[in-house]
């Protein structure tokens, strides 16, 4: 067996190491209580009373007796705090007392779906109470499938399965939708932009229907924290929501290390890979006997870690010791690992972000986190991954060279003392709005008096009528087509015409593996492009325009592509407009011409360019929303058009990865572009834009917070200790001088 683990002499060197920017140490936290519920069925008190357990967290009370009060809640608490008896108890205790109680849980992956079956499971089990619990999935056999339409109390699935599968074909489902009690909605938090935008428009169908077949469910939602958990969830739903977050669950100490790699080439500030680093600090964690978890953004990185981690343990515990966890693998191999974890026969594993869901691994001593994840609600996400309740657990944030990471670095506060993000959705979006309308029509005709997400249906119906879709009978519209319009619209992306993505690594087994809006194909997707499925690297043999189909090989290289476009804008219409003293912003419609020039080669460690290549794509167009900056003629004159254009893109390249992580949206969502005046007609802007047709918000809430954009943007220039710029703050390719005339313009922009 594993000698005794030696955590607290690993905390204390590690706290010495010259590489630790900053350490924080969170106290351990009580554990507040209140009293069960009289109510609880008799059934339900045995099971806590085998069980040892006399009393509820506090949050776990307030949950149960808000939903008996007829609210809709969402529970926000930590991870590992039991959210999931916030929505076990009320449901199984209704069940209890009616028989006939059906209740939907909605999960965002099939992992987490079956992970929570084995929980209720051991509950109906234990209280013998006549419940009948199902997950629902693509892996669902068609023989169960029937008696889960059925007699399925409990029926657990994922949005994309309830999007194409149940609703379409709701009349096979009349014993769920009569008696449809609950809603049950978990890490609520995973539903924004345009996933979550569609999610909306799913919820609205379902709702419809429960409506329909004489159901008024109530909503019961958990999250991780996000900045606006009870908007989100209203918004959702379009369903009032009290907010639980009276957290009663215990904590031991927890310490956070902010660890910054060496710098390795002074004059660039390029550092030190941080996969390198991260496997150096976690053999010396398996070194220490401590039980640990990696996180890693990619499968190239996971898998690089392990290897070199599992030759290591293999000596002396056996290959069992270290596991590797991601996306691709078998549902029993990912059982397995989550059993070895709770057990302790796996002493570390190494993962991409499927962990941070609230799956049952235990709760591990050190979490280590390659590179920041990107936002401050995935950072407490994983870090929860370390610590059992009463422990003393480190989690150590190991930096990269990008902007962001360095710049929480050296500004530890962002992530100690902000709040965690704003989640933003947009259910509104025209060509998202569109198709739900197609697949609610198709499930119910709607009457003229209807509204959908309280639009005048009317509309939409005679725009579908004249593509003879729908037709008007009797004040009833009707579909009529003979498309099935869900499986034509993915929930995961805003572009009706996707490209197919076709993977051709073995020459007798072509196979789809995933699709794509096409304007993030002309950049992802574009001939020589590595494209990451999964985690799992391949390259882009061939791309068919005309056909929408990606031809693509696996490969294992040492680096990513990013593309280069040539980008135009033009302002269709300004709905706000904002006058500061030394530029102006505005808000609004705005027509953007892509066209794919070039791509680059980047090197994974650290970002270096290591080759380029052309791209052959026509031009696209997308209508969206956008938020731009316009400055004054006087800057231009003053610094010279050739520096300024630099200064543009310098400044651009920070508000896009800094705006990425305000609106709490991936990289991709959202675009940035900056045009330089020709002649006196129009004025140098960098503008941001959503990169989806119509826009999803995240543009809008940008504009409505531009000063501390601007903020950010000059702090993270200020903090970078490089000279004259480098990839962590304005962008390689930088020139003597530049990084210093960009701080001082932004100065002026802040009016300082």
């Amino acid at each position: 067996m594993f000698d005794k683990p030696n955590l607290q002499q690993f905390i204390h060197d590690l706290r010495q190491n010259e590489h630790i920017a900053h350490w924080h140490t969170i106290p351990e936290r009580k554990a507040h209580y209140a009293a069960m519920p009289t109510s609880l069925d008799r059934r339900l008190r045995d099971v806590f009373v085998k069980r040892g357990i006399d009393q509820l967290y506090t949050h776990q009370r307030s949950a149960y007796d808000n939903v008996f009060h007829g609210e809709n809640i969402v529970t926000v608490t930590p991870t590992a705090s039991g959210k999931t008896l916030c929505y076990n108890l009320p449901v199984l205790q209704t069940i209890a007392q009616e028989p006939d109680a059906r209740a939907l849980y909605l999960f965002p992956t099939k992992a987490l779906a079956q992970d929570q079956k084995s929980e209720l499971a051991e509950w109906i089990e234990s209280s013998g109470l006549n419940v009948n619990s199902y997950t629902y999935d693509g892996d669902t056999a068609p023989a169960i499938r029937q008696k889960i339409r059925q007699a399925g109390h409990v029926v657990m699935t994922n949005p994309d399965m309830l999007h194409s599968s149940i609703l379409p074909h709701h009349t096979k489902w009349v014993s769920l939708f009569e008696k449809l009690r609950y809603i049950v909605i978990d890490e609520l938090h995973m539903y924004r932009g345009v996933f979550g935008s569609h999610v909306a428009n799913v919820i609205r169908r379902l709702v419809r229907l429960a409506r329909y077949y004489g159901s008024e469910p109530q909503f019961i939602c958990t999250s991780a924290t996000i900045r606006n958990p009870k908007e989100l969830a209203e918004q959702l739903t379009e369903q009032s929501f009290s907010l639980i977050n009276n957290n009663g669950a215990p904590s031991g100490k927890k310490h956070l290390a902010f660890y910054n790699p060496p710098v390795v080439n002074p004059s660039l500030n390029i550092r030190q890979s941080a996969s390198k680093e991260v496997r150096t600090i976690a053999r010396q964690v398996l070194e220490a006997n401590a039980q640990l978890i990696v996180f890693a953004k990619s499968r190239v990185r996971v898998e690089v870690i392990y290897s070199d981690l599992q030759s290591m343990m293999n000596k002396e515990y056996g290959p069992a010791s270290i596991r590797a966890y991601r996306g691709g693998y078998l549902p029993s191999e990912r059982r397995a690992i989550e059993k070895g974890l709770r057990s302790g026969e796996v002493r570390g594993v190494i993962s991409t972000n499927a962990l941070e869901l609230g799956m049952d691994i235990g709760q591990l001593q050190v979490c280590v986190l390659t590179g920041y994840p990107g936002s401050i609600s995935s950072l407490w996400q994983q870090a929860g991954r370390a610590g059992r309740r009463q422990d003393e657990s480190l989690v150590i944030l190991v930096a990269g060279s990008a902007p962001m990471d360095q710049y929480v670095m050296n500004e530890p506060d962002y992530v100690l003392s902000s709040e965690a993000e704003e989640a933003r959705i947009e259910p509104n979006n025209v060509m998202i709005l569109m198709d739900h309308a197609k697949c609610a029509a198709y499930e119910l005709p709607f009457k003229v008096t209807d509204t959908f997400g309280g639009i005048d249906i009317n509309d939409i119906m005679g725009y579908l009528s004249d593509q003879q879709i729908v037709h008007l009978r009797k004040d009833k519209w009707y579909w009529m087509s003979q498309a099935f319009p869900a499986h034509n619209i993915s929930l995961r992306s805003a572009s009706q015409e996707n490209v197919v993505i076709i993977d051709q690594s073995e020459t007798a087994k072509t196979r789809v593996i995933g699709e794509m809006d096409r304007f993030s194909a002309m950049t992802l997707l574009h001939e020589e492009a590595i494209y990451l499925h999964q985690g799992q690297q391949f390259q882009v043999e061939q791309l068919d325009w005309e056909e929408k189909k990606a031809y693509v090989k696996a490969v294992d290289v040492e680096y990513f592509t990013d593309a280069n476009l040539n980008v135009k804008l033009f302002v269709i219409e300004a709905d706000h407009t904002a006058d500061e003293k030394k530029y102006s912003a505005s808000f609004g419609d705005v027509a953007v011409t892509i066209m794919p020039s070039i791509f680059k080669k980047m090197k994974l460690s650290t970002y270096e360019n290591i080759g380029s290549g052309p791209i052959h794509l026509p031009q696209e167009e997308l209508h969206t929303a956008g938020m731009w900056l316009d400055f004054e003629e006087a800057d231009l004159l003053f610094y010279g058009r050739n520096r300024f254009e630099k200064m543009l893109v310098s400044l651009s390249h920070l508000m896009h990865h800094i705006g990425a992580v305000m609106t709490m949206s991936d990289r991709n969502d959202l675009h940035t572009a900056v045009q330089i005046k020709a002649d006196h007609s129009e004025k140098s802007a960098i503008f941001l834009y959503d990169h989806y047709p119509g826009g999803i918000g995240l543009a809008e809430k940008l504009y409505g917070r531009k000063a501390e954009l601007l903020e950010r943007s000059q702090q993270m220039m200020a903090q970078c200790p490089c000279e004259d710029g480098c990839p962590s703050c304005i962008g390689e390719g930088s020139e003597e001088g530049l990084k210093q005339d960009v701080m001082r313009w932004v100065q002026s922009l802040l009016g300082r």
